[in-house]
């Protein structure tokens, strides 16, 4: 299938939705970028006594390109990638990885200068809800599918209010659902809105900020009985109504030269922490004072920064990679900010996380997955494998006994048990 992402369109089609498990079994539904709660934390995984000498893979396809990371809903898994000049929506059966459905479309794309080794994307990770799919293309056009069938539902961007709907390097953010709301910042570097779509037509509920977009992905969380958006921006981080996009606080926090706004932040106990490339870590704390919500900052560090990793919670702990010294796994704790351990330098140039009972998954970009103990007051490692002989950029997705690791065009299912 072809279709033009050229212009905001909206299609109408029948929607199937999956029906849900009716098992007693916790039904794995890993729904996009870290998790149901997008906090890295995967409740449904019993990690092993032992953890084994060597990983053992059950299948790998061929997908082609890009960050996204896999999706699990319903026995099967979702992958968004990029093959030539075109996007690929790959469904895939998750016990032998064999394709039920494959949609394609044209999206040829130029990558900004100093980005070329990234390739062109796609670069933000799908989102699954209710029987529907959320892809964001590199060019920051999002599209709804029929995760059942693989059909398009409706597509939508913003090129005709901003010139673009991605910054200067693509579209990274990764889409967030919530009450029947798909949430993305769209536009540009200097120009754009944070926007919540009706997830069946793709039509705009509300849109608020019309500040600049960032690499970094919304955050649906609660803060004091109001469910809100987290979004940092081009220019601040800020909280937003989730049912009407009514703006509540904002705090600066800006891109400033080639220093980029990309982590997601992590919230932990109603604090939000965030760390920017060369401009250390905060804890900062949004809350209701004389009935007007205000930001306090309670700590900051400059020992260490996030540049494009974003970092996860195990117990009061905050486990994440320093750019610094050539990339650096570090544990803060996040009641005071102090630096727990700094692990060996030169670790590359992105780590991605997930956090489970007794161990914090680290994947590096040259694929190879590392278990670190979360209680250890310095640098441990349990174990290390080696997953993909290629680049692994995009985020792991761990099933209830293996994990899912996305190389520079393969996708593999290895067995932990």
């Amino acid at each position: 299938m072809q279709f033009p992402y050229k212009l905001p369109i909206v299609v109408a089609l029948p929607l199937l939705l999956i029906a849900s498990s009716q098992s007693g079994a916790e039904e794995i539904q890993w729904n996009g970028f870290l998790g149901p709660e997008r906090n890295g934390w995967v409740s449904y995984f019993k990690p092993p006594k032992m953890w084994p000498q060597s990983l053992k893979r059950k299948w790998q396809v061929k997908v082609g390109e890009g960050y996204g990371t896999p999706v699990i809903a319903n026995g099967l898994v979702f992958q968004h990638a990029r093959e030539g000049d075109s996007e690929v929506v790959w469904c895939l059966n998750l016990e032998n990885g064999k394709m039920k459905w494959q949609q394609r479309y044209s999206a040829p794309f130029k990558i900004g200068g100093g980005g070329q080794y990234h390739g062109k994307g796609p670069k933000a990770c799908p989102v699954y809800a209710d029987g529907r799919l959320f892809t964001v293309s590199i060019s920051g056009t999002m599209s709804g599918w029929d995760a059942a069938s693989g059909k398009l539902l409706w597509t939508r961007n913003f090129d005709d209010q901003f010139g673009k709907s991605h910054p200067y390097w693509g579209a990274s953010s990764s889409p967030i659902v919530a009450e029947d709301k798909v949430i993305l910042h769209f536009g540009t570097d200097d120009e754009g809105a944070l926007v919540a779509l009706d997830v069946k037509s793709g039509e705009p509920v509300w849109s608020t900020s019309r500040d600049g977009a960032s690499y970094s992905s919304p955050l649906v969380i609660e803060l004091e009985g109001v469910k809100q958006v987290i979004q940092w921006t081009h220019n601040a981080l800020l909280g937003v109504e989730l049912s009407t996009g009514q703006r509540l606080w904002s705090h600066p926090f800006p891109h400033v030269g080639h220093n980029q706004n990309m982590p997601t932040p992590c919230v932990h106990e109603g604090n939000v922490l965030i760390g920017g490339e060369n401009r250390g870590l905060y804890s900062l704390k949004p809350h209701r004072a004389n009935g007007k919500w205000v930001v306090k900052e309670n700590w900051f560090q400059e020992q260490v920064a996030f540049d494009m990793s974003s970092a996860v919670m195990n117990g009061d702990r905050l486990f994440g990679m320093s750019h610094y010294k050539s990339g650096q796994l570090v544990c803060v704790d996040a009641a005071s900010g102090k630096v727990v351990w700094s692990g060996p330098p030169r670790v590359g140039a992105n780590v991605t996380f997930l956090s489970v009972r007794g161990a914090v998954l680290a994947l590096r970009d040259n694929g190879v997955l590392q278990i670190l103990d979360p209680s250890a007051d310095q640098y441990k490692l349990i174990a290390e494998y080696e997953t993909s002989n290629t680049a692994a950029w995009a985020p792991p997705t761990l099933t209830e006994d293996g994990v899912l690791v996305k190389g520079t065009e393969l996708l593999s299912l290895w067995m932990i048990r």
